[in-house]
């Protein structure tokens, strides 16, 4: 099993960080669905030592999530080591994690995220400084490098382990490629080789299949989905069984997607407000309805609603709009278009 620092998951199967989605409401159901880690969103060093109000709700954690980690990002010392001195003494995660991976320009230019890829020296002078100051186990999610002519990924990796840091995650992209291309899931089986602690690695892993492909590649101690469980915290599950089992589960009715949607926008509602929290739903349902039957013509209604109620009026409507549609073709053989127009 994976084990950080003193602290032991109960399989290999991670739930990434990703921005604008692993809040409580999704985290909780990718716990539910029987993942072993999850991790939160990242959060700014300066956002957390300012204590604003958003920034303290991101640092929530629910007891039912554990174990739980917290990432942060930053390029001053100073106050990484504040932020993380917050998260280790004021919230009940169980793990820092510091991103290292980031790619988008206004994180990489404050000297934060994928900058320090160019540079393992300031890699362990940082994470040093975290582990020196903080009781909770600290860990880094990273990509192989800044772009194809500086990947520095195992003396990167060295340099975490040397500074006291207790895994690490490895994106096999590098960040001039953002999300683009194909993962060399190589360089993290070298990573894997060139230091003991746990190895954590990521990238498209789209399916249960690939997850073992990816251990069986890399000999890594756990893999990490991150897309691949938008709008599909089936795949997490389905996952972990495969890992555990063999048995490749099959995908979820339209009926359970719609019911996890709706729950999954409840707790939305509950952690941020109706107003709020159904105009962030509107891009989870577009993950949800991802592969329905007639899921392109609701998904346009989707997106104009403000309302709880009505939003669930409308799903609950598609749902028995396709039920229609199979019981016409199971009593006809043929789908007729007053069906398919419901």
């Amino acid at each position: 099993m994976l084990k950080i620092g003193g602290i032991e998951m109960k399989n290999q199967v991670v739930l990434a960080p990703m921005a604008g989605v692993c809040n409580p409401a999704f985290r909780l159901i990718a716990k539910e669905f029987g993942t072993g880690l999850v991790c939160a969103e990242m959060v700014s060093d300066k956002a957390i030592i300012h204590g604003n109000k958003r920034t303290r709700e991101m640092l929530f954690v629910d007891e039912r999530e554990k174990p739980l980690s917290l990432q942060i990002f930053g390029g001053d010392r100073e106050s990484l080591v504040e932020a993380a001195k917050v998260v280790d003494q004021e919230t009940n995660a169980d793990i820092i994690d510091i991103n290292m991976g980031c790619p988008v320009p206004k994180v990489t230019k404050c000297d934060a995220g994928a900058r320090w890829l160019l540079d393992p020296n300031k890699i362990y002078e940082m994470v040093s400084a975290v582990v020196e100051s903080v009781s909770k186990p600290v860990t880094v999610k990273m990509r192989i490098g800044w772009d194809s002519e500086h990947i520095y990924a195992v003396e990167n990796a060295r340099a975490v382990e040397r500074a006291g840091g207790q895994a690490v995650s490895v994106h096999g992209r590098t960040r001039e490629q953002l999300y683009t291309g194909h993962a060399n899931w190589d360089i993290i089986k070298e990573v894997k080789e060139a230091v003991s602690i746990p190895v954590i690695g990521n990238g498209d892993v789209a399916s249960p299949e690939d997850a073992r492909r990816m251990l069986d590649l890399t000999n890594c101690d756990g893999v990490m989905i991150g897309r691949g469980a938008l709008g599909n915290p089936w795949m997490l599950y389905r996952t972990i069984e495969y890992l555990q089992t063999g048995e490749l589960l099959p995908d979820p009715s339209p009926e359970e997607k719609i019911r996890i949607a709706i729950l999954h926008m409840d707790r939305l509602v509950a952690l941020k407000g109706e107003a709020v929290a159904v105009r962030e739903m509107r891009k989870h349902l577009a993950w949800y309805l991802k592969g329905l039957r007639g899921s392109a013509r609701i998904k346009d209604v989707v997106m104009e609603e403000t309302r709880r109620d009505d939003m669930v009026r409308i799903l609950d409507g598609f749902v028995s709009g396709l039920h229609m549609v199979e019981n016409d073709e199971h009593s006809t053989g043929a789908v007729s278009p007053a069906a398919v127009a419901q």
